[in-house]
């Protein structure tokens, strides 16, 4: 198969390329804007990618209609940052929804099935049970998004809803994903680099509040098996001709402490944490998935814990280079000024 990967030359895309061309044997191209605030060497990232890499924006029509068909589209491309969503809202729904659409139409266009990432945003704070116990989040739990971020996600995930009733389309809800390769300077994503970066400086771990929020870490590879076994998936339709939407997690909760925990275990330096009082708006107190969809359909269940996916990101990103920890105070500095933490 010829592969389309949106943002494949970011995080999740090289892996998922990697596991295409060198495990399923399958050509794969790239469509990524190549934006400095995910990639710090855009040369870099393009020359390690295992394919051609087209460079431009997934929400411009005149990109997708100079593209040639593909057998398939994963759809990965988007802007992630929870906080930033808040005060760049047209960028976030111009990528994340009109990049969507037009994946959509594209995949409609070729007639090829549609994988796209959606995510654990969706849901907000999600639900509780008859104790008023937070539960994991099922694939029909009502969608109530708190960041901009987690709409744009919503929207997304309509805007390529009609599209499953002509081609397979799936839609893939991953919850806090992490490993090897992630941006580890861009300060709107990712608590583990921040962690990172201020171990490896002899600074403690910020934890913000008590830490007792909860999340679901996932390693990427995890990630790229679901992705993989959804682009072969036999292409049946479901009964009202709906894309199959699917949870990818562990299943399990870590605290905000635990994260911090397992990541000073696995730092060479060892380190200590610290609590500060900040609230950001779009912050959830607990997330995770729940995984009997996943299951029930026969796709892949995750192979590594939450532990032991932190404890690979802290070991395997060591040594690469990253940026000085004060870009996270910087954001931090950034969110207060418009209001939107405390």
């Amino acid at each position: 198969m010829k592969i389309l990967i949106t943002g494949g030359a970011g995080f999740i895309g090289h892996h998922l390329a990697a596991a295409l061309t060198a495990d399923e044997g399958h050509a794969v191209t790239a469509l990524d804007s190549l934006l400095a605030q995910v990639h710090d060497d855009p040369s870099a990232d393009r020359d390690r990618f295992p394919g051609p890499v087209v460079q431009g924006d997934v929400a411009d029509a005149a990109v997708w209609q100079e593209l040639a068909p593909h057998d398939a589209i994963v759809h990965l491309a988007a802007e992630t940052g929870t906080g930033q969503s808040m005060y760049e809202q047209d960028r976030y729904r111009r990528v994340n929804v009109e990049g969507t659409r037009l994946a959509g139409e594209a995949a409609r266009r070729w007639g090829v099935p549609l994988v796209a990432l959606s995510s654990r945003a969706v849901y907000g704070e999600g639900q509780r049970d008859d104790a008023g116990a937070p539960r994991a989040s099922r694939e029909d739990d009502p969608l109530a998004p708190v960041s901009f971020y987690g709409t744009t996600k919503v929207e997304a995930e309509a805007s390529v809803a009609d599209v499953a009733r002509e081609v397979p389309v799936t839609l893939l809800r991953p919850q806090n994903v992490v490993g090897h390769g992630q941006a580890l300077r861009n300060p709107y994503t990712g608590v583990l680099a921040a962690f990172l970066a201020r171990l490896r400086e002899g600074r403690p771990v910020q934890i913000y509040g008590d830490g007792h929020e909860t999340r679901d870490f996932v390693h990427v590879s995890d990630v790229v098996r679901v992705i993989v076994w959804a682009l072969g998936r036999p292409s049946v339709q479901s009964a009202d001709d709906s894309p199959l939407v699917l949870n990818v997690g562990t299943g399990t909760r870590t605290s905000l402490v635990d994260l911090a925990r397992h990541a000073i275990a696995a730092a060479p330096t060892g380190g200590t944490l610290e609590h500060v009082d900040v609230h950001r708006a779009g912050d959830i107190e607990h997330a995770c998935a729940d995984l009997t969809q996943l299951r029930a359909v026969g796709a892949p269940v995750p192979t590594l814990s939450s532990g032991e996916a932190i404890a690979d990101f802290i070991v395997r990103s060591w040594a690469q280079p990253g940026a000085d920890s004060s870009i996270w105070d910087d954001a931090l500095t950034e969110l207060r000024t418009r209001g939107l933490a405390r």
